[in-house]
């Protein structure tokens, strides 16, 4: 398999190398480190060519590294039905770049692009209709993005007085910022991983 997944790869460098920077096999999966700039000309290539045959885009995600000047690793999964293989897809960009969107060649990526936009902030041209989808459309920052606050930043609620739905600023009392990461079954019979920490403060 390995080899066979190895060979694939090669020939999809050599085929695209307009695109393709490299690629690797690891857990039964092909790997391509991509250039963002034709990511739909080579998905279309994937789907048609008869060696690849990668007619089920299967998932769209991101992963965010703040610390890199391209923070965002955007990676597409594919799997061919025909072949009986699967490949990844991964290309770096930063917050100005804009991919273009795989709606055209893969309508099922309407929804993956809006989340990946809801989540992370990272925008894609010719999508039909690129707005949030898991928060609401007020909603400020994105929450998978590693600099957002666990907290986030505005607290929705239904107020009584007012008979409808208000956003506030996230305010929290001092003591819910404090953990002392004690067991909450001290004084149990039986001894759980924790309690030995209560022990250790009493004495």
């Amino acid at each position: 398999m390995t080899a066979a997944l190895e060979e694939l790869g090669a020939h999809i460098a050599l085929k695209r190398p307009d695109c393709v920077i490299g690629h690797s096999v690891a857990f039964g999966e092909l790997t391509l480190d991509v250039a963002p700039n034709n990511i739909a000309g080579l998905v279309d290539f994937l789907k048609l060519d008869g060696t690849c045959k990668f007619n089920s885009l299967v998932d769209i995600t991101a992963v965010d590294y703040p610390s890199r000047p391209k923070r965002f690793d955007v990676v597409y999964h594919f799997l061919s039905m025909y072949q009986n293989h699967r490949i990844r897809l991964r290309l770096m960009v930063d917050e100005a770049d804009i991919l273009p969107s795989l709606v055209d060649v893969h309508p099922s990526a309407n929804w993956f692009e809006r989340e990946i936009f809801d989540m992370f902030g990272i925008l894609f041209s010719g999508h039909p209709d690129l707005r949030r989808i898991l928060t609401d459309y007020g909603f400020r920052g994105y929450p998978l993005r590693k600099d957002f606050p666990t907290t986030g930043y505005t607290e929705v609620r239904y107020d009584e007085v007012q008979k409808r739905v208000v956003y506030e600023p996230v305010t929290l009392v001092q003591e819910y910022r404090q953990f002392d990461f004690m067991s909450p079954w001290e004084g149990a019979e039986y001894i759980l991983p924790g309690d030995d920490k209560a022990e250790e403060a009493k004495g």
